[in-house]
């Protein structure tokens, strides 16, 4: 079959590959109508997500038919159309039971300190292939994959796989109330459901920011009023927008890859939290510029979120970032009484309910997937993509020819 299969940072390659069989008696394999590309995928890519084993099959978004089942699946048959969850989990542990599947403790090979379990990822997550691909073997089966109802397109149920569930989980984990003001940083696909989930759990106003324009656009039509920060600091034109008081919660929604400003006022901000930040380290352990690590340099979204809150709200952080990144602002987190909230998506706690809000039409989510491209074309798709070309916000790939 044909795969998208990591070879080295900055090199992957559109492969000939086995076919995936059972190995598990609670596997499944999937064959794939539906896959897509993740800001996730382009960490690993760039090497900013370290540990990629090369030959691992890229992709933790899959939508597609039921090929077979093992004998422990027992509520899915051959034909069945379902949705995968990126993350895997067995179901049956302690956290799996207590609704944090993204902390099973039975699912990553690596054993339960590992951490999370899901596909595509670098070796401390599986490693287990993923579903930029013809077919995929699935995991734990039985608990990670959720029919899809016949109203249901194949285009709106990939986004069930990970970036819905995933805005959505940022969304609850920022504690949003009726009448609250909300601060999207990073107008991503997964910053776009982060817009939409706020708004579906009573936000009255939410604030996005970006620098792309068409990203920006998006974020307009779905309600959000906009700030691109090459042309005003985030934080100083969130204190005018909200009374010099600040949002009742700010989201993480682009982690460490975030771009900072090289122009314009947010420019001379950024330089300036920047040092500000070196000058905090220093106090304790004196460091240049050249001893800061990958991972380890300050976020200026996530300064951004932290400096834009009000006192005593909430910071919810879902955008990616490596276990060795230390570019924390814990002094202004601690003083302003901020209550943080942070990690991976327990993708099958929220898939069920929010294909059923597809379902109902009671979200509109037609305006997120913004290309459908072939698996054959898969490369160029990636580049385009990694280049934050205009109007690329959600990339589906099309196994099926």
């Amino acid at each position: 079959m044909k795969a998208v299969v990591f070879h080295n940072v900055g090199d992957i390659r559109l492969d000939e590959v086995k076919d995936p069989k059972i190995k598990q008696d609670n596997d499944a394999i999937v064959r794939l109508t539906a896959s897509a590309i993740c800001g996730t995928d382009l960490h690993m890519v760039r090497g900013t997500l370290p540990g990629m084993v090369p030959g691992t099959i890229l992709g933790h978004e899959g939508v597609g038919i039921v090929e077979e089942v093992g004998k422990n699946v027992r509520n899915f048959s051959p034909g069945d159309r379902v949705v995968v969850g990126s993350t895997i989990a067995c179901g049956y542990c302690s956290y799996c039971r207590a609704g944090f599947y993204a902390q099973c403790d039975e699912a990553n090979p690596n054993g339960r300190a590992a951490g999370t379990c899901f596909f595509g990822g670098p070796k401390d997550s599986g490693p287990i292939h993923g579903m930029q691909a013809e077919y995929a073997r699935v995991p734990f089966a039985n608990i990670g994959m959720v029919r899809v109802p016949e109203e249901v397109s194949d285009d709106e149920a990939i986004l069930c796989s990970d970036i819905f569930p995933t805005g959505f989980f940022a969304a609850d984990m920022a504690r949003i109330k009726h009448g609250d003001t909300v601060a999207v940083f990073g107008c991503g696909p997964v910053g776009q459901f982060a817009i939409a989930s706020a708004y579906y759990l009573g936000a009255a106003r939410v604030i996005a920011v970006d620098r792309i324009a068409s990203r920006l656009d998006l974020a307009r039509k779905l309600g959000a009023e906009v700030i691109n920060f090459e042309k005003d600091c985030p934080v100083m034109t969130i204190q005018e927008l909200t009374g010099k008081i600040g949002v009742d919660c700010a989201i993480d929604a682009v982690g460490v890859d975030a771009e900072p400003s090289h122009s314009g006022p947010a420019a001379k901000a950024s330089k300036k939290h920047a040092a500000e930040f070196k000058e905090e380290v220093e106090t304790v352990a004196p460091r240049r510029d050249k001893d800061w690590a990958p991972g380890q340099a300050p976020s200026q979204a996530l300064r951004w979120a932290v400096e834009a809150l009000a006192k005593a709200g909430t910071l919810s952080v879902v955008g990616v970032y490596p276990s060795n990144f230390e570019g924390i602002p814990f002094g202004k987190l601690m003083n302003k009484n901020i209550r943080v909230y942070t990690g991976n998506c327990h993708h099958r706690r929220y898939i069920p309910k929010l294909l059923s809000l597809i379902e109902s039409r009671a979200v509109n989510i037609d305006l997120i997937l913004s290309h459908v491209e072939p698996l054959k074309d898969a490369l160029e798709a990636y580049r385009l993509f990694n280049d934050r070309q205009p109007g690329w916000i959600k990339v589906e790939l099309r196994p099926a020819a």
